[in-house]
């Protein structure tokens, strides 16, 4: 939900609050809109058996929220209790400091408008599809809801030490495009991914893009592309891998990265380990 854009921000900021939070206001979505939202609902439900880690389909099936818009308080009504995490509602994009702060907070921003038809394929900025369908169910589950809460704080702290370029690339590769190792094979536990029909097969079968194995500093050292599908992606073998590389200081890695050149988004490195 942090980001930038060339172009003018989506959403109403006009009538948030302090903290950039604005109230949901259900009625306001038309017919159409919730006609979009089971046509998206039903392509992606349809491919993530495939290609999901098991976690992630688990909860969404239990969520079940393909009838129509979810209403934030009916989530957060389940949510609070499974991972003390809640659902705000945000106009859209939201400012780096913001977002961390919300993170470190367990609440998590959720956009309130849905893209038009004609960006059912693909859409720049996330809308409240791409924040519900690809992010809500694995805030349900714990180990990765307090990796969330880890980054959070770790962000809130970055911005001080000016290494939020950084932390932005650590969650470009893990919460919205990351790959995990499971029994089954490469599955997908990122939003960006999840939310996406065309990168959901193209992140596990194309032979196109890289699989490096997760190392922390390379993913801090890799840029990423936002306007096309990710030639390389980061694969973790467990959620707890990811909390456990996140929970020391990160200020002697920012040190450390200073002095390593960044690494292009499709390039390999003789220590990767690739998959």
């Amino acid at each position: 939900m942090a980001g930038q854009t060339d172009h003018p921000l989506r959403g109403d900021y006009s009538q948030m609050r302090p903290d950039y939070t604005v109230e949901q206001d259900y009625s306001r979505y038309s017919s159409a809109e919730q006609d979009l939202w089971k046509r998206l609902y039903a392509r992606q439900s349809a491919l993530v058996p495939k290609y999901a880690c098991d976690e992630f389909i688990h909860i969404l099936g239990q969520l079940n929220f393909g009838a129509g818009i979810p209403h934030f308080d009916e989530i957060n009504a389940k949510l609070k209790p499974a991972t003390g995490w809640t659902l705000v509602a945000v106009p859209g994009l939201l400012p780096d400091d913001v977002f961390f702060t919300h993170l470190a907070n367990r609440r998590f921003p959720v956009s309130v408008w849905l893209r038009n038809p004609e960006e059912f394929d693909y859409i720049v900025e996330p809308d409240i599809f791409h924040d519900f369908f690809g992010h809500v169910p694995l805030l349900f589950n714990k180990v990765f809801a307090d990796y969330l809460e880890a980054y959070g704080k770790g962000g809130v702290k970055a911005k001080g030490l000016n290494a939020l370029d950084y932390l932005a690339r650590l969650y470009w590769y893990t919460v919205e495009f990351g790959l995990i190792e499971t029994p089954k094979g490469l599955r997908t536990y990122g939003a960006g991914i999840l939310s996406s029909g065309g990168e959901l097969p193209y992140c596990v079968e194309s032979d196109k893009p890289n699989r490096i194995r997760f190392d922390l500093l390379r993913v801090m050292q890799s840029k990423y592309k936002i306007d096309t599908f990710q030639e390389t992606y980061f694969v973790i073998d467990s959620f707890k891998q990811l909390f456990d590389a996140t929970a020391p200081d990160f200020t002697p890695y920012y040190a450390e990265l200073r002095s390593r050149p960044d690494i292009a988004a499709n390039a390999t490195i003789a220590d990767d380990k690739l998959v």
